[in-house]
């Protein structure tokens, strides 16, 4: 990676404070907000090898921790997508 690549990478692990390694050699940032009422976001973002981004998403969390909402942001901002529970 160069330069710049470790430059992006410092302030990913700095700003987000948790990763994952991904197969590819990109990684996988998070970190979470807990709201007033219970409920929490978790903020994703996905990058390649050189740390350029993938993918940026959010997920929002009810109060008993079930995932109710993803808001994927980046590349395309697809708004809030709710999470249904499909019936046997």
């Amino acid at each position: 990676m160069g330069d710049q690549g470790e430059f992006k990478r410092r302030i990913n692990e700095r700003k987000f404070g948790t990763w994952e390694g991904l197969p590819d050699g990109g990684r996988r940032y998070s970190y979470k907000v807990e709201g007033r009422h219970g409920w929490t976001a978790r903020y994703i973002k996905e990058v390649d090898k050189i740390e350029e981004t993938l993918r940026f998403y959010q997920e929002i969390y009810d109060d008993n921790g079930k995932l109710i909402e993803i808001h994927e942001k980046f590349p395309d901002d697809k708004g809030h997508k709710k999470i249904t529970e499909e019936k046997p």
